[in-house]
């Protein structure tokens, strides 16, 4: 069994480097056969990974944070290895949905006994995700957050691009269609999730499960932004679905129109879509876990 890991070396403020020396003295120790490649630009994690599925590897490794992830699953797609991961980053919102231990060692040991869980996977416009995506205020706060998470723990980052991004952001007025049911709402954001955690460990989805075949959808409705500042610190243990204007909905297939520019957070990526389709897709991806 052959693994490669890709690794970005500035996640995580240099984490990704960081772990180079511990993945050869783990490896070795297991007598694992294994090469490492290492990102240098936003698209080589996807490239590696689609280089990847036409030679001998068993296993390829995500080694970074969730925008990492994001390429090397949207690589990965179609082959036959499993996904390893390991928490490098600054959010690693994915890894801990799966309880993927955030200490490097024990994360590399994981991958060693080579477990693995069959995991959701979801396509939006064309392109893969894995753990979430979302609209309205969330994007804009990622786009703050993302500018400034070098500097600041993923926590830290997310709560200051709350405080800037809730200074431009309006509501928006959004067609939500559900499986085919319509709703009319004016939201602040909807979080598509296929994990339960973003945003740094914020539970946006406290009872999603990656292995279900469905999405959980967190619908924010519009509120005022004071009301809104208090909302979020609650959202780290779940207790935002108290508020009467959040409403969770599941679903396999997840449509939204607006007249109104829209961005999505994939996985932390920013993306420009407009209209914008989720789906929940049949084929699953291994994901090696505890």
């Amino acid at each position: 069994m052959s693994y490669l890991f890709i690794v970005n070396p500035v996640a995580g403020k240099g984490n990704g480097s960081k772990i180079i020396p511990i993945i050869k003295e783990v490896m070795d120790t297991y007598k694992c056969t294994y090469e490492i490649k290492i990102t240098e630009k936003i698209g080589d994690a996807k490239l590696f990974a689609e280089e990847a599925k036409t030679k001998n590897f068993s296993i390829i490794v995500s080694v970074g944070g969730d925008g990492t992830l994001h390429e090397v699953v949207n690589g990965m797609v179609g082959g036959l290895q499993k996904l390893g991961v390991i928490p490098a980053g600054t959010g690693n919102d994915f890894a801990r949905t799966l309880n993927i231990s955030f200490n490097l060692r024990e994360a590399l040991e994981i991958l060693a006994k080579k477990k693995s869980i069959p995991v959701d996977i979801g396509r939006l416009n064309g392109k893969h995700f894995v753990n979430f995506c979302s609209i309205g205020l969330d994007a804009l706060i990622a786009q703050e957050a993302n500018k400034i998470k070098k500097y600041f723990s993923s926590t830290y980052s997310y709560v200051i691009g709350v405080i800037k991004a809730l200074g431009k952001f309006k509501s928006l007025k959004v067609d939500l269609i559900i499986d085919g049911i319509k709703y009319n709402e004016e939201i602040m954001l909807i979080a598509v999730c296929n994990g339960a955690y973003y945003g740094g460990g914020m539970k946006i989805a406290p009872n999603a499960e990656v292995f279900d075949g469905q999405f959980d959808i967190c619908v924010v409705r519009k509120m005022s932004k004071l009301k809104l500042l208090f909302l979020f610190p609650t959202i780290f243990k779940g207790e935002h679905v108290k508020y009467k204007e959040v409403k969770m909905y599941r679903g396999k297939d997840v449509q939204i129109f607006s007249a109104e520019n829209m961005n999505v957070n994939a996985d932390g990526e920013i993306i420009d879509n407009r209209p914008i389709k989720f789906e929940a897709v049949n084929k699953k991806i291994e994901v090696i876990v505890p």
